[in-house]
């Protein structure tokens, strides 16, 4: 499994001002609903009720919402920069301004792990965030995110 079978190029958005978790979960379940048609409401809800048991803020910046919706048919990706970091309630308590949202079908079990843990190991990568801060084109970004680790300049 790499990035590139998460995520869609139009599932990739830049934002200036985010100010609550409320607001970004609001416009993470607007975007899967144009990206994935995953209703925008289910969507929303399925990352408050997820987020309600302990904060998907990682640290270093970087937050990993996630949610099971039922429908789906395999797990999606959506990438949120924001140009301005908000207070997320992170482990570290550092704002957040990288956000990869996961939604996985109810019945994803190790799919939705693998594919928690792939983003997670990406983004753990500082050389990585450092590029993604850099950027703010969507397609920049997501040739930054979907580019193998493994992969070598010539």
């Amino acid at each position: 499994m790499e990035l590139a079978d998460l995520l869609k190029p139009e599932a990739i958005r830049v934002s200036s001002i985010v100010k609550s978790k409320k607001r970004l979960f609001q416009d993470l379940g607007e975007l899967a609903a144009r990206t994935y048609g995953i209703p925008a409401d289910e969507a929303v809800d399925a990352l408050q009720e997820r987020e309600s048991l302990g904060p998907t803020g990682v640290g270093h910046g970087v937050a990993l919402p996630h949610a099971r919706i039922d429908g789906l048919e395999k797990v999606v990706g959506i990438f949120v920069r924001l140009e301005k970091p908000m207070d997320y309630g992170s482990v570290d308590r550092a704002p957040v301004d990288l956000i990869f949202a996961l939604f996985a079908p109810r019945d994803a079990g190790v799919e939705h792990l693998k594919a928690l843990a792939l983003v997670s190991r990406r983004l753990r990568d500082g050389g990585l965030c450092t590029k993604l801060r850099a950027n703010v084109e969507p397609d920049t970004l997501y040739a930054i995110l979907t580019t193998s680790p493994d992969t070598k300049a010539a």
